[in-house]
C-alpha cells in the first residue's frame, strides 16, 4: 500500500489531510500524520481567545476527532532524508525513531521570528498557540487584580502597562482585542481609572497592516489613538530586561505584559534539516502545481504548502512573486495538495495552484473591524460583522462553527467571561503549600508585627 507522510497538522497539512482521507480510494493509500500538538490551531481566533471572546477549546480543531482514516503521530520531525526517503521523529517521550514514506507532503509550518533584542527571550510571549493566547489573556486579568490592590505608583503603572511588537495583522487584532478586554474590565474595576492603561504598539516601519493600502492602515492608526493606544512608528525595541522597554526613540518605559508578533521564520526542520531544494530564505522551492522543486527539476513524491513553501503566486501581476503566508493561501493549497496527491497516484496532471485574493479583514475589538477588498474599504460594526461571518463559515466542521457561535450568543447576553486561570500552569502550588503565602508575600519578612 502507498504511504503518505504529512509533516505538520497546521492550515495546510490539516485540509491536505482532510481532503486526502475524502479521496482516497478503501486501501488506495496509508496516511500519517506527524505533529507535536494533537490538535490544528485555527489562528485567526486567536486574538478574540486572548479576549476571551472565544474559549480557547474552540480555537483548536482535534486531529484525532476529524482525521479518523490517518495514523497520528504526536512528536516533532527532526530531519527528512527524502533521498532514502525517511523522516526522523522526536517523540515528547523516549528515543528518536524513523518512519519512512513513499509520498511526503511537507506543511510544517511557521515559526516566530526571534531577534537578539535582551530580554525578549525571558519577558515576551508570542502568539501562534493557543496556549499563548491564553497566557496573555492570564497575565492580564491577574495584572488587574494584583493593581487593584496597590496605591499609584510604579509597581501599579507597569502591571497596567501593555506592549506589542510587531504591526502585522496577529500584532494588531491581538493588541486591539486586548485593549477592547482592558477597557471593558473597567466597569469592574472602580479602583482603576481609565488613564492608568498604558497600551504600546511598536511597529519598525513607517505604518502597520501592509495587506491593506495606506489609507486603511492610517484609519487604524487613529482608531487606535483615539481609544488612548500608543502606536510607536519607524520604532524599535532595544531592550526589554526585567519588563522595562527601551525604544529606538528613546522613550522608556516598564511594562508586564509584553507580546511579540514581528514576523515569521522557516521551520528549522526546513530551513536546516533537510536534502529538499529552498531557496535563499531557507523555504522549500515550490512548483505551482505544489511539487517541490523547479518547473524544470520537479523533486520525485515531494509536495509543500503553507508557511514554509515558496510557492508560485500566478494571480500576481508582479513577475516571479510568492503567495504570502496566510490562511487564506494556507486553506486552499491544502485543499489542492489532496487533490494533486490523488491524481498523481492515479497517473493524471495535477492542476496549479491560482487563488485571487478575497481581501483583507481583521478585528479591532468589539463592534470594531476593518475590511478591504481592491479598492473597497468597510471600516466599524459592519466590517467586524463580517469578519465574524466570515470565519465562523472557514472554522472546519459544523461541531466547531455551533461551539463558537454558541460563546458569541452568550456573550451577546452576559457579556465575557473574566475569571484569570494564570494558576493552571502551576497547578500543584496550593497542594503543596497548604494554603500557606509564598515566602516572599508573608507579611512578617517584610514588616516588624511589633511596631
Amino acid at each position: 500500500m502507498h504511504r503518505i507522510l504529512v509533516v505538520g497538522g497546521g492550515y495546510a497539512g490539516f485540509y491536505a489531510a482532510w481532503g486526502l482521507e475524502k479521496r482516497l480510494r478503501p486501501g488506495e493509500a496509508e496516511l500519517t500524520v506527524v505533529d507535536p500538538r494533537p490538535y490544528m490551531t485555527y489562528q485567526p481566533f486567536l486574538p478574540e481567545v486572548t479576549a476571551g471572546s472565544i474559549e480557547a477549546r474552540h480555537a483548536a480543531v482535534s486531529l484525532r476527532r476529524h482525521l479518523r482514516r490517518a495514523r497520528i503521530v504526536a512528536g516533532s520531525v527532526t530531519r527528512i532524508d527524502h533521498a532514502q526517503r525517511r523522516v526522523t521523529v522526536r517523540p515528547a517521550d523516549g528515543p528518536e525513531f524513523e518512519l519512512e514514506y513513499d509520498e511526503l507532503v511537507v506543511t510544517a509550518g511557521a515559526v516566530t521570528r526571534k531577534v537578539p533584542v535582551p530580554g525578549i527571550a525571558e519577558q515576551a510571549i508570542g502568539m501562534k498557540h493557543v496556549e499563548e493566547a491564553v497566557a496573555i489573556r492570564d497575565k492580564l486579568l491577574t495584572a488587574f487584580d494584583r493593581a487593584s490592590a496597590l496605591e499609584p505608583g510604579p509597581v501599579r503603572s507597569k502591571l497596567l502597562t501593555v506592549t506589542f511588537v510587531g504591526g502585522g495583522f496577529s500584532g494588531v487584532e491581538g493588541f486591539a482585542e486586548l485593549l477592547s478586554l482592558a477597557t471593558a474590565l473597567l466597569k469592574n474595576y472602580p479602583e482603576i481609572s481609565r488613564d492608568e492603561l498604558s497600551f504600546h504598539l511598536v511597529e519598525a516601519q513607517g505604518r502597520i497592516l501592509p495587506e491593506v493600502t495606506d489609507e486603511p492602515g492610517a484609519w487604524v492608526v487613529r482608531s487606535l489613538e483615539e481609544r488612548g493606544a500608543h502606536v510607536h512608528l519607524n520604532t524599535q525595541l532595544r531592550s526589554a530586561v526585567d519588563g522595562h522597554v527601551v525604544l529606538s526613540t528613546g522613550e522608556e518605559f516598564d511594562s508586564e505584559l509584553i507580546v511579540w508578533t514581528a514576523g515569521n521564520a522557516a521551520n528549522p526542520v526546513v530551513h536546516n534539516h533537510t536534502d529538499l531544494p529552498r531557496d535563499a530564505r531557507g523555504l522549500l522551492l515550490t512548483r505551482a502545481d505544489l511539487r517541490i522543486g523547479t518547473e524544470d527539476e520537479p523533486v520525485p513524491h515531494a509536495w509543500a504548502a503553507g508557511d514554509d513553501a515558496a510557492v508560485p503566486d500566478l494571480a500576481s501581476p508582479v513577475p516571479g512573486a510568492h503567495t504570502v503566508p496566510n490562511a487564506q493561501h494556507a486553506v486552499r493549497q491544502g485543499k489542492l495538495l489532496a487533490r494533486n496527491i490523488v491524481k498523481a497516484l492515479r497517473g493524471r496532471e495535477p492542476k496549479q495552484y491560482v487563488h485571487h485574493s478575497l481581501g483583507a479583514i481583521a478585528t479591532l475589538g468589539i463592534g470594531k473591524g476593518i475590511f478591504q477588498y481592491r479598492s473597497i474599504v468597510i471600516t466599524g460594526l459592519l466590517a467586524w460583522l463580517m469578519h465574524r461571518g466570515y470565519h465562523v463559515l472557514a472554522v472546519p466542521s459544523w461541531e466547531r462553527k455551533v461551539r463558537v457561535l454558541a460563546v458569541w450568543l452568550t456573550a451577546l447576553f452576559f457579556g465575557r467571561d473574566i475569571v484569570s486561570l494564570a494558576s493552571v500552569q502551576h497547578p500543584r502550588d496550593a497542594f503543596v503549600s497548604g494554603g500557606e503565602l509564598p515566602a516572599e508575600l508573608r507579611v512578617e519578612d517584610v514588616v516588624d508585627p511589633i511596631g
